[in-house]
């Protein structure tokens, strides 16, 4: 049977003969045409001669001078006409002769390449079956050798392959547990690099450290040689800057380190900042610590202004009058429950400014009313009376819409809420004050949430013992030495972690710690 290319080649080889033919055909019928003219001029002319005898011998000697004057120029023309006829045709027979030439040639060519192209078929057939006889000795030899190997191990190829698998598997779980173990030590080797920041958001998890860090501030000093120098001859520089930042220094047998107390934030911290440059300095003496001291106290109020107005700039809200913003600032150094004020009151704003959205209210309002809500707690320390008090006196004062007046006074319930913007603002109070991690929690909820991570630990094989230790930030898995191994530890502390974060809420991050101990116990008697 023979092959596409060859019957492809066939056709197109009729196609090209009867496109030659064709032609050839044209032309003769071109020459048959050209003939059948030729024979109708002379006619023609034999006719024109004829009647040219007739009219001479019936014309007179001038009509007959003038007949043969006419036949000889018709003569004349039909000459030429003749000649340019033969030329024509002379022309034709080269430019066929010429491609009849070219055809030739073309011919051999296309011959050429047939035969090329057989004896090319011929090799790659040839070449076909040798591979195909190569393909089927590879096949019996492996075949060959593949039933070696069985009888030589005595197991099937499926069993050496399930044997393969599973030792692949453990030597990937070890692997994976040695990765594991890497980036932990990795993230151990960096974590003291963010420990400051984990520790701020740390703070508010028990209440008496959370006291403790609302009414005393810490200065490092760079040696204990610094302490007489704070106290000065007689402790007048002591007395000095106690009586200018109105804070209590306690300086006692704690090492490099000297505490400022005092319920006032503000004031605490202008005078950590003061106590620093002057630490800083070294010029401790009475006049130059009022000069500090005004310096740290101009610079505090500096930050709290500008803090502020990045919090009215963030949420987008205009026209709040300066001494609005001056006490909004103090919400800086403010916290309620361990919950910083100014992060609350711009949490609220937010909140309000959503609802307000969602339910086609003045979001604007909504956002205003929902900062200036506490505004009165920045002057709870230097004035009498509760902080909704305060702040409606002082919004009022400087002219506040009536519905953040009315806010501020219906979140506490002091009178009845007359605006739904007032309400939003409530609900969002409520909301961020009561969220996950925003103030301490209550004593059964922080008891039930180191059971739950006790028994979450408890649930994993291989697990003897489990303690939450830390008030919840750590949590220590002791595990049976003759059922885990050492690379299963790192396995199982992962496992814990990831359960902890899809199981949990809490604030910060629990450390998970698994200890494999192996004891040997003996007796001398």
């Amino acid at each position: 049977m023979e092959s596409p290319q060859a019957i492809a080649l066939a056709a197109a080889l009729f196609v090209f003969v009867s496109a030659i033919l064709a032609f050839l055909l044209g032309i003769g019928r071109e020459r048959a045409r050209q003939r059948v003219d030729l024979e109708q001029g002379r006619d023609e002319a034999t006719r024109i001669l004829q009647r040219a005898g007739e009219d001479a011998e019936a014309l007179t000697k001038k009509g007959e001078l003038r007949g043969r004057e006419e036949v000889l120029g018709l003569r004349e023309e039909w000459e030429r006409e003749e000649t340019r006829r033969r030329g024509e045709v002379e022309r034709t027979e080269r430019k066929l002769g010429e491609r009849s030439e070219a055809l030739d040639r073309k011919f051999d060519v296309l011959n050429q390449r047939e035969s090329q192209l057989e004896e090319k078929t011929g090799e790659l057939r040839q070449l076909g079956e040798s591979l195909a006889s190569r393909d089927r000795e590879v096949l019996e030899t492996l075949d060959k050798a593949r039933r070696r190997l069985e009888s030589l191990a005595g197991v099937s190829v499926q069993e050496a392959k399930d044997q393969l698998v599973a030792e692949l598997k453990d030597e990937a779980k070890a692997e994976a547990a040695q990765m594991i173990r890497d980036v932990r030590e990795e993230a151990q080797r960096t974590a003291n690099r963010e420990a400051k920041d984990i520790i701020v958001f740390a703070i508010q998890r028990i209440a008496a450290e959370e006291t403790a860090l609302t009414t005393v501030s810490v200065v490092h000093l760079p040696s204990d040689d610094m302490k007489g120098r704070i106290i000065g001859r007689e402790g007048r520089n002591i007395r000095a800057f106690e009586q200018a930042t109105g804070i209590d220094v306690i300086i006692d047998d704690t090492p490099e380190a000297v505490v400022l107390s005092g319920f006032d934030p503000v004031r605490r911290e202008v005078a950590r900042i003061a106590l620093e440059k002057l630490i800083e300095d070294g010029r401790i003496h009475p006049g130059r610590i009022e000069e500090i001291v005004e310096k740290s106290r101009a610079e505090v109020e500096a930050g709290m202004q500008e803090a502020a107005e990045q919090a009215i700039y963030d949420l987008g809200i205009r026209q709040i009058h300066p001494e609005i913003v001056k006490v909004l600032g103090r919400l800086k150094f403010r916290t309620s429950y361990g919950q910083n004020q100014l992060r609350h009151s711009k949490e609220v704003a937010r909140l309000a400014g959503s609802m307000a959205v969602e339910m086609g209210l003045d979001a604007a309002m909504a956002k205003r009313a929902g900062l200036l809500h506490d505004v009165g707690k920045g002057l709870t320390h230097d004035q009498e009376g509760t902080h909704v008090e305060l702040g409606y006196e002082l919004c009022k004062r400087h002219n506040e819409p009536p519905i953040v007046l009315n806010s501020i006074r219906a979140h506490h319930d002091e009178e009845p809420h007359a605006s739904p913007e007032a309400f939003l603002v409530t609900a969002a109070d409520a909301i961020s004050g009561s969220r996950p991690g925003a103030r301490r929690e209550m004593f059964e909820t922080y008891v039930k949430r180191l059971e739950k991570l006790e028994k979450i630990a408890m649930e994993f094989p291989g697990v003897e013992r489990c303690f939450a230790i830390q008030a919840g930030r750590e949590v220590r898995v002791m595990v049976q030495p003759e059922k885990v191994s050492d690379e299963e530890m790192a396995q199982i502390s992962d496992r814990v972690a990831r359960r902890f974060e899809e199981e949990l809420q809490y604030p910060g991050q629990i450390k998970v710690v698994v200890i494999r101990e192996t004891r040997a116990i003996d007796f001398a008697r």
